[in-house]
This record gives structure tokens, C-alpha cells and sequence, in this order.
């Protein structure tokens, strides 16, 4: 019976067996084990006696142990491990957003008290991105505020950290879209092309360059252009109705929850987490839901929940990254950037939409 239980472990619970029989202190605050036969949950280092291994679970976190009925251990207190998590890692984010070199990894882990290793990993799992990462992106944040102030290009580079142009420009085009130089010059050289669509859910703005599109928003004609102008106040903004008929026509498509749009190329800026969410977010099928936990969960990064949000939340693309279906855990609406009026409209034309596939 024991050999039959083992078989059933998966990888991943292999590895945290491994931890609680070694009772890893780096893995603290990664998970909880639960013992069924005391109904206690602990954590992995905890000096208490091992239990069997096939009357052990594992959770993610606390909070799902107590969900499923255990109580914390009296000995290890493994909840003052989300406290002590939440209380260095904010610690880490503080030091990132510093102006100045970026800091190593083993200093970061020096001014924790912790090995390098644990502080990479759990950082990662707390905030969605890596240490380094989350510097760039800090680093990234300066230079745009640097440029925005009319700094020379070189100044603003040294000023927000980076330790060369070379660097800098080599970061810089998947987070402003262009160079330093041409973002400073609100766009200069760039030619976007914009339509507006008149829908049910308000105006559609609906924005592209030659390579895909950057913007599709829902709201007041006037405001939405607005926007892209103040965006890039020196690029080459023009009105091309004609130009956008196909980008129209998928996007008109989406906002009738209709499942035959067709696919649109994107020219988006974007960090390595975003662009794993929005890529998780497109794979979600028309009529359904997902949780920001089951997503986090699909990217791989189960406890990024709040960066999972942010990034949703961050979506320049209406309908085409379809934000919209994705919802609490228990089923209700959270804030939607385009309100959740129309959140509710939007999944409630797709549910249609597929009973009539269904249907038919």
C-alpha cells in the first residue's frame, strides 16, 4: 500500500518530502506540510518528529491548510512565515527602488540574513518577477520619469541607475517601445494610426503602427485620443478609418463576444511576467472564467496572485487580451479598467454566444 501511495506523488511533492525529512529552513514560507492523522499543518523545518509520509499533504500556503480543516503547529508557527516573507521583501523592493548600482544578489541576501538562493526564489514567487527584474524595472521607471523631466538621454541613463547607454538602450525597447532618445521626443519619427468605433459598450479606440496594434480602449472619443496624444506628443498621430478596416472589423467582433475573430498582430511593450500573463490570458476560452490564482497557477508562479492582477489591470489592449475573464476566486467581479459594467457584458455576450455554438 506504501509503494502504491509513493507512486502517486508528483514531482513537485517528491521535492517538498525531500525538504521536510531534510527540514530545510530555506524552504520556510514556500510551503506547508498538514499531517492527517493530528490534523496540524507545520512547516518544513519544523523539529518535530517526521510523520509518515503517506499521512502528509502539502499546501502552497497557510491559508489553503486552514481551509481544508488543519490548525497551525503550536511548535514552528508557521504563519509568522507570510509576516516575515512580506516584511523582507519589502525590505528587497526598498533597495531596488533606490537610485544608484543595482545591488547584487548576495547583497541583497546579506541585508536579509538569508542565502541568495532562497531570497531568489521567494522573491520570485512574491512579486511575479526576479530581483533583478524587478531592479530593471525599477531602473526603467527613473529613466522614463528622468526623460520626461527633458534630460539629456546619457544623464537620465547614469542618473537612473544603469551603468552604460549600452545597457540602457538594450532595455529599453521592450519596456518604452522605442529608444531613450525618440521616448524623450514624445515619439518624434513614429507614425500611429488611430479609428474609433462606435459600439454598445461606448467608443472603441482602436490604435497601430505598421508592426500591430498598441491600443484599443473603451470609453469617451475625445478622452481616448487624448490619451495616445499625451502618450507620444511628438509621434505622427493620424485618423485612418480606412487604413484599420480589418483591426475594426476583429475588434467590432470581440465586442459581440462572437468566437470567429480573427487573430491580430500586437506592437505592445511589456515585461517577462506581463507578457506571460497576456499570453495566459489569450489561451482562456470564449464564455469561460479564471481566478487570478488559477491563472498565477497557469504561469507557473502559484502565490504571484497580486502581480497577476496588476498585470491585468495593466492590459493596453481591450478584448484583444481579454482581461475580462478573469474574476475573483469566488466567482464575483473585481475592478475592470474599462468598468465592470461592461465586464459583465462582455462575459455575459460570450456565455450567449457559445450555448448558441452549443445549440447550433
Amino acid at each position: 500500500m506504501k509503494q502504491i501511495a509513493r507512486a502517486k506523488w508528483s514531482e513537485l511533492e517528491e521535492q517538498r518530502w525531500r525538504s521536510v525529512e531534510q527540514r530545510s529552513g530555506d524552504d520556510d514560507g514556500r510551503f506547508v506540510f498538514a499531517v492527517r492523522t493530528t490534523g496540524v499543518y507545520c512547516r518544513p523545518s519544523c523539529p518535530a518528529r517526521r510523520p509518515r509520509r503517506e499521512n502528509v499533504e502539502f499546501f502552497s500556503e497557510p491559508q489553503s491548510a486552514r481551509a481544508a480543516g488543519y490548525r497551525a503547529c503550536r511548535r514552528c508557527a508557521p504563519d509568522s512565515d507570510l509576516r516575515r516573507i512580506t516584511e523582507w521583501v519589502t525590505i528587497l523592493c526598498r533597495r531596488l527602488e533606490e537610485p544608484g548600482g543595482a545591488p547584487t544578489l548576495r547583497e541583497m541576501a546579506d541585508l536579509v540574513g538569508l542565502s541568495p538562493s532562497h531570497v531568489q526564489r521567494t522573491f520570485t514567487q512574491e512579486m511575479g518577477v526576479s530581483p533583478r527584474k524587478y531592479g530593471t524595472a525599477c531602473r526603467m521607471e527613473r529613466l522614463r520619469s528622468e526623460l520626461r523631466s527633458g534630460a539629456e538621454v546619457t544623464s537620465a541613463v547614469y542618473d537612473a541607475g544603469f551603468r552604460s547607454n549600452s545597457v540602457a538602450y538594450a532595455q529599453a525597447k521592450p519596456a518604452l517601445g522605442m529608444t531613450p532618445r525618440r521616448w524623450r521626443d514624445g515619439g518624434q519619427g513614429e507614425e500611429i494610426f488611430y479609428t474609433i468605433l462606435a459600439s454598445d459598450l461606448g467608443h472603441v479606440l482602436v490604435a497601430a503602427t505598421s508592426t500591430g496594434l498598441v491600443a484599443v480602449r473603451i470609453g469617451e472619443e475625445a478622452q481616448l485620443v487624448g490619451e495616445v496624444c499625451a502618450e507620444f506628443p511628438l509621434a505622427d498621430i493620424r485618423r485612418d478609418d480606412a487604413l484599420l478596416s480589418q483591426e475594426s472589423h476583429a475588434v467590432l467582433t470581440r465586442t459581440l463576444g462572437l468566437a470567429n475573430a480573427p487573430h491580430l498582430p500586437l506592437d505592445i511593450a511589456a515585461t517577462a511576467f506581463q507578457a506571460r500573463v497576456w499570453s495566459a490570458l489569450q489561451v482562456i476560452p470564449l464564455g469561460e472564467t479564471r481566478s487570478y490564482s488559477d491563472v498565477a497557477k497557469m504561469i507557473g508562479e502559484p502565490t504571484a496572485v497580486r502581480a497577476v492582477a496588476r498585470a491585468c489591470a495593466s492590459n493596453p489592449v481591450a478584448l484583444v487580451i481579454p482581461c475580462h475573464r478573469v474574476v475573483r476566486s469566488d466567482g464575483s467581479l473585481s475592478g475592470y479598467r474599462w468598468g465592470v459594467e461592461r465586464k459583465a457584458n462582455l462575459l455575459e455576450r460570450e456565455r450567449r454566444s457559445t450555448e448558441s455554438e452549443i445549440r447550433s
